[in-house]
């Protein structure tokens, strides 16, 4: 007798207008994590995630399309003001942090402290 596969139900997350961005730069990757001011996620992506492979995951324009992505997610669900921490050495970290702070200041919010 086969057993049943249960459904698992997915975290609601409180979305307040404030919010934390990590960008988080390797050599091989750039991740770009958005949470609220608790700490939980509200959405992620990366190079990788993208559709780049290789040696394009590390490149500026990789991590722009990540961190536009990124943020168009977080948009929706109504987060406006972010601080932003960078960490790492990678190629992509200052195209992440400069698309960031367009994506929000062309909605009308405000990228606080970088």
């Amino acid at each position: 007798m086969a057993k049943k596969t249960g459904t698992v139900k997915k975290k609601v997350v409180k979305v307040g207008a404030l919010g934390n961005v990590y960008v988080h730069s390797t050599f091989n990757n750039v991740i770009i994590t958005i949470t609220n001011e608790v700490g939980d996620v509200i959405s992620w992506s990366s190079a990788g995630k993208m559709g780049f492979r290789g040696s394009k995951k590390n490149t500026p324009y990789a991590a722009q399309t990540a961190s536009q992505d990124c943020a168009k997610v977080a948009y929706d669900m109504g987060l406006r003001k972010v601080k932003v921490y960078v960490k790492g050495p990678g190629a992509g970290r200052e195209s992440a942090v400069r698309t960031i702070h367009g994506q929000v200041s062309d909605t009308g919010g405000d990228a606080a402290k970088i």
